[in-house]
């Protein structure tokens, strides 16, 4: 999933201020308990949406799914988000960010109870489209509620809260779900039942909390015509190619460590603890996330060689862990790719946001997203496939080598027009903007 602090440039449009929020009678401690529930429910989200990551090896052994067939249904999930993200991703600024959230939490719900029903093939790969077309539709507007209800709370405070939360729910998300999963797993009962079991309760919960938390959306008089988010990127931009082959790249790492991993290491690597994998997965994503947050305050372009490194860097190291068959060196391995991962792909939404005009940034960014997307899905797929005619750690080589080839090609790219590069040759309108400095939002009477 993309990291919501990079998502922060689509929704600074509405975070500007809100004079006819503060001017109602509500509290601002009110405001600040929405934002802390908001934050919790979209961690718990994001955690079911990656649950399913420990048990592919149990569903494997229940139904004789092949390697290959496991990264399919990992490839149905992300072209559900990209899906939601481009139809209904940007909905919730007309019909109210609580409407859309509990819509995108029910069919978390209805996802949970296709994964609680049968195991079989057909509800597997019906379970992960559905949820990732609720993740689709919640990533967006749970970003878009916290920095509002940030604002609301913190009228003239800096984003930078807005910023760690919103990441940490949603990377930390990712990463919590398959430790959650493979703790349940490993040491109770039904490991193909009780995880969903318990996120059902917590999504059901957070459908309650968000009901009682305050509006930040003032719904207009005349609903806007719907239209699908337009793809489309900034006049000018010539970075644009190097930021969405970056995006492409740092999801694939991430695909790549939430689809075939769990079945490497209990496989290749000879350690069936579900538990064990799904630390494995989550320490991919504790580290992407301690690298947005510790890399905020430095330059775009430093950030953007940093992240290039090591996710590199992190590539390298795999291709030597899969040979040795070593599992401390595949952590490694996961930690340094996972902390580049998340730099890159941040530095690359931070570009295209500040290079497109306000009224264009959505446009800009859906393409970006499409990228990254089909990134997340073609890679890990290719990479199932191949190992239909070869061993797993044969592809992951040559998935490595893929992966480190279009690094190269970003690298080079850079060294003109890519991300972090001068804005000087942008033209007029595109600028980088501060924080929060766009087009007032509209918040609710």
């Amino acid at each position: 999933m993309p990291p919501t602090s990079a998502l922060e440039p689509l929704v600074a449009r509405i975070s500007a201020g809100a004079p006819e929020a503060r001017a109602r009678p509500r509290t601002a401690s009110r405001y600040d308990a929405g934002f802390w529930t908001i934050a919790a429910v979209f961690l718990t989200a994001m955690a079911f949406s990656t649950v399913p990551t420990p048990l592919y090896p149990l569903y494997q052994t229940h139904d004789g799914f092949s390697t290959f067939t496991i990264t399919v249904v990992f490839a149905v999930y992300a072209i559900g988000v990209l899906i939601s993200l481009l139809l209904a991703g940007h909905v919730s600024d007309w019909l109210g960010r609580r409407k859309v959230m509990v819509s995108a939490l029910a069919l978390e719900l209805l996802a949970a109870a296709l994964f609680l029903s049968a195991s079989s093939l057909p509800v597997l790969l019906a379970a992960r489209l559905v949820t990732g077309l609720g993740v689709g539709m919640l990533t967006a507007t749970a970003t878009a509620y916290l920095q509002e209800l940030h604002g609301a709370h913190r009228p003239a405070g800096s984003t930078r809260r807005f910023e760690i939360v919103s990441t940490a729910a949603n990377i930390g998300g990712l990463g919590l779900g398959p430790i959650i999963a493979g703790v349940l797993a490993q040491y109770l009962g039904a490991p193909l039942r009780l995880p969903y079991a318990v996120f059902v309760v917590l999504l059901l919960t957070g459908v309650a909390a968000v009901a009682l938390t305050p509006e930040t959306v003032r719904k207009p008089v005349v609903r806007p015509a719907y239209r699908p988010q337009r793809v489309r990127a900034a006049e000018g931009d010539r970075g644009y190619l190097a930021a969405a082959a970056a995006g492409f790249t740092s999801m694939a790492v991430f695909g790549l460590f939430t689809s075939v991993v769990p079945g490497f290491v209990g496989g290749t690597l000879h350690h069936p603890s579900r538990a064990l994998a799904g630390l494995v997965v989550f320490a991919v994503f504790a580290a992407a996330a301690a690298a947005q947050t510790g890399t905020g305050r430095l330059g775009a372009r430093t950030r953007w060689y940093i992240g290039l490194l090591a996710q590199a860097v992190g590539m390298a190291v795999l291709a030597v862990a899969v040979h040795l068959a070593n599992l401390e060196v595949f952590l490694l391995a996961g930690i340094v790719a996972g902390a580049g991962a998340g730099v890159l792909f941040k530095s690359a939404v931070g570009h295209v946001a500040a290079a497109a005009a306000p009224d264009r940034r959505g446009e800009s960014l859906a393409g970006l997203f499409l990228a990254s997307y089909l990134g997340l899905a073609l890679l890990p797929v290719g990479l199932g496939a191949a190992s239909r005619a070869m061993s797993l750690t044969d592809a992951t080589t040559w998935f490595t080598a893929v992966v480190l080839a279009l690094l190269t090609a970003v690298a080079v790219r850079t060294r003109r027009h890519g991300p972090g590069a001068p804005t000087a040759d942008l033209p007029s309108g595109t600028r980088p903007e501060r924080a929060g400095g766009g087009r007032p939002g509209r918040r609710e009477r």
